[in-house]
């Protein structure tokens, strides 16, 4: 989930030089003043990508948002945090580890918790009823995160989280 939302936010803002560095491709949106990172390590060390990116540009953890899957989650329910645990999930437990604090905000979006084991569940594809809905709630994925980048954490919060994290909130609030 959260590579598809990272694509579609580089798709929307026409963004398409891709490179590898960091153990993964990044792109600079240079009209944003950010950089777009997706870690090509297995999940569960995707913190050695994210901190190596980090270091590299001398960015502060409060300012790596990390968008993730998250199994305690109901399908499609966006949860946005400014900082906090792993909450169990290992790619967060190793940026945790990378990063040497807990500090760093976190987009999770919800893809529910079946009778499956946890990793068949969170590898295997969408069913038909989740595919039907899929492409809004990757469009509220990313317009969360375009808020954060552009409005900061405390509006992206604000917005992500109203009504539970599954709002639709208006265009008019993404400038």
């Amino acid at each position: 989930m959260g590579f598809r939302c990272v694509r579609r936010l580089a798709q929307r803002r026409g963004a398409t030089a891709w490179r590898s560095k960091f153990h993964g491709r990044f792109l600079a949106l240079q009209p944003l003043g950010v950089l777009l990172l997706l870690p090509e390590t297995f999940m569960n060390d995707s913190g050695e990508s994210i901190a190596a990116c980090a270091a590299f540009y001398r960015l502060q953890p409060a300012s790596v948002l990390v968008i993730c899957d998250d199994i305690n989650l109901p399908f499609g329910r966006l949860r946005l945090r400014r900082s906090g645990s792993a909450g169990g999930h290992n790619g967060l437990k190793s940026v945790v580890a990378a990063l040497h604090t807990t500090e760093f905000p976190r987009l999770r979006i919800g893809v529910g918790r079946t009778g499956m084991d946890t990793i068949g569940h969170v590898l295997a594809p969408f069913n038909a009823a989740e595919e039907s809905v899929l492409g809004d709630v990757i469009e509220r994925a990313v317009d969360g995160t375009e808020i954060f980048l552009q409005q900061g954490a405390d509006a992206a919060v604000a917005a992500v989280n109203a009504n539970g994290g599954d709002v639709i909130w208006d265009d008019a609030d993404i400038p």
